[in-house]
């Protein structure tokens, strides 16, 4: 078992535990094709629609794994529109289409929002890095940006006096292991084992600390390497010394090569399928160690005395679906509510823009960021 009596009593740093609002951004490769089915969100498929969540949810930036589902609403779609054309060829467009990307124009929106923190989708599960990482992928070499996206967004961020996090997605990569992935226990069952997985899941990891300093790190789904995980925290703290960790970093390479056995599986998702027809969220995710709890499109209730923060998106999606309708998405008084609820009870908002593939964030999502702005701004809020 990996030490992590050095954390214990670490007390989460002020500026954190301060209830505020965060920004979080998808953007990437799935911008282009920016499509998923709307109308339902993740919570209620997981409770109406267990054994389709994934191929069934909003998420557009899940295209990747929706479009290997066969009969898959996103398969039909994809086929319709690009026949047999793969994901991957998608990349030359978005990056011709990010060129106009301007990191200024994003941390002026923030900064006027209220926010007081950013985190940057830096690799999600497609695995495509939005900075030019000296570390190569080895299943996929070159499966990264040649233009330094979350550099340019740190500068920006920072010159506005707004903390600058990372996410960085190191329970699923489908350039090791691509699924398909239809339930929680599918997802498990994908988390990459390989020995090359671990090393380069963790030198990426260190390579983004060391280069950028982010102040959160918001790691996702899982981490496959726990016997490393206490010294990849003691050398984050080192680093930044007023840094903060999630709780999404479950090492447990046990149950993930259970979930390889179909029967373990089943049995698996047919627990996680009983508890969300009986509406209880999973805030089970365990971790050795965190500075704050993470919920997703919930509410947060039952946090306790721990800090936690709420991340959602404006609408049904993190990464930008152009199917989705006004009606999907919060407008600025929701926003303000929410806002309010959610930092009432201690919780930080980390609330999602999911930018289009040219860099720019449609106004319906960028209007109620700057009613909220004008909210908070007016001294009615934190």
């Amino acid at each position: 078992m990996p030490d992590f009596s050095a954390f214990a009593g670490r007390p989460c740093p002020a500026w954190y535990r301060t209830p505020q609002l965060g920004i979080f951004i998808h953007w990437g490769v799935f911008a282009v094709p920016a499509w998923a089915p709307r109308g339902a969100s993740i919570t209620e498929l997981a409770r109406t629609d267990y054994d389709r969540l994934f191929a069934l949810a909003p998420y557009a930036e899940w295209y990747a794994n929706a479009l290997r589902i066969p009969g898959s609403p996103t398969a039909a779609h994809h086929a319709a529109l690009y026949g047999e054309a793969s994901y991957e060829s998608f990349r030359p467009q978005f990056e011709a289409a990010a060129q106009t990307f301007d990191a200024e124009a994003w941390a002026e929106l923030f900064s006027r929002a209220g926010a007081r923190y950013v985190v940057f989708v830096a690799k999600h599960h497609d695995g495509y890095c939005l900075w030019p990482t000296a570390v190569e992928n080895p299943r996929r070499p070159g499966w990264n940006a040649g233009r330094d996206f979350v550099g340019e967004l740190a500068a920006a961020v920072r010159r506005r006096g707004l903390r600058f996090g990372l996410y960085y997605s190191g329970g699923l990569d489908w350039t090791f292991r691509e699924g398909p992935i239809q339930t929680i226990g599918d997802m498990f069952a994908c988390v990459p084992q390989e020995a090359d997985y671990k090393a380069y899941a963790a030198a990426q990891v260190r390579e983004l600390i060391g280069r950028y300093r982010p102040q959160v790190l918001w790691n996702d789904i899982a981490w496959p390497d726990g016997e490393g995980l206490a010294q990849l925290f003691a050398d984050y703290y080192a680093e930044v010394p007023d840094g903060v960790v999630n709780d999404r970093w479950l090492s447990n390479a046990r149950l993930f090569e259970s979930l390889a056995d179909p029967a373990g599986r089943k049995a698996f998702d047919d627990r996680a399928r009983a508890r969300s027809a009986a509406g209880h969220a999973d805030r089970s995710r365990p971790a050795f160690h965190h500075d704050f709890r993470t919920v997703e499109y919930a509410g947060g209730e039952d946090m306790g005395e721990q800090k936690w923060e709420s991340c959602r998106g404006l609408g049904l999606a993190f990464g930008y679906n152009a199917a989705e309708r006004p009606e999907d998405y919060l407008d600025g008084n929701a926003l303000i509510d929410l806002y309010s609820d959610v930092t009432g009870r201690g919780g930080n908002l980390l609330i999602n823009v999911g930018p289009r593939a040219d860099g720019v964030i449609p106004d319906e999502q960028s209007r109620p960021l700057r009613a909220l702005g004008a909210h908070l701004a007016g001294g009615s809020g934190a």
